[in-house]
C-alpha cells in the first residue's frame, strides 16, 4: 500500500511540474504546438486542463484554468503527502 500511495505522490509531482512547463510555454507565441517535444507536452497536460476550461471561461483574455488546475494537484498532493506519512508511523 506504501509503494502504491509514493508512486501516486510522486506522479502528482511530475504531472504538476509538467503542467507548469505548460503554462510558462503559453508565453512565448512563436511555439508551434504541433513539433516535437510540445505536441506530447499538449497530449499529456491538455484532457486535464480542458476539464477546467470546460466550466472556467477566460476572463479578459486570461485564461486562469491552469492556475485552478495546478491548485487542486497541488491539494491532491498534499492529501497524498499526509497519506504516505502516515502510513510511514505504521511501518
Amino acid at each position: 500500500m506504501f509503494l502504491l500511495i509514493s508512486t501516486l505522490n510522486t506522479f502528482i509531482q511530475i504531472y504538476t511540474a509538467l503542467l507548469f512547463i505548460r503554462v510558462l510555454l503559453t508565453w512565448f507565441p512563436t511555439i508551434n504546438w504541433y513539433n516535437q517535444p510540445f505536441s506530447a507536452l499538449s497530449q499529456v497536460t491538455d484532457p486535464y486542463l480542458n476539464v477546467f476550461r470546460s466550466f472556467i471561461p477566460p476572463l479578459g483574455g486570461i485564461d486562469i484554468s491552469p492556475m485552478l488546475a495546478i491548485i487542486l494537484l497541488q491539494i491532491v498532493g498534499q492529501v497524498v503527502s499526509g497519506l504516505v506519512g502516515g502510513l510511514q508511523g505504521f511501518v
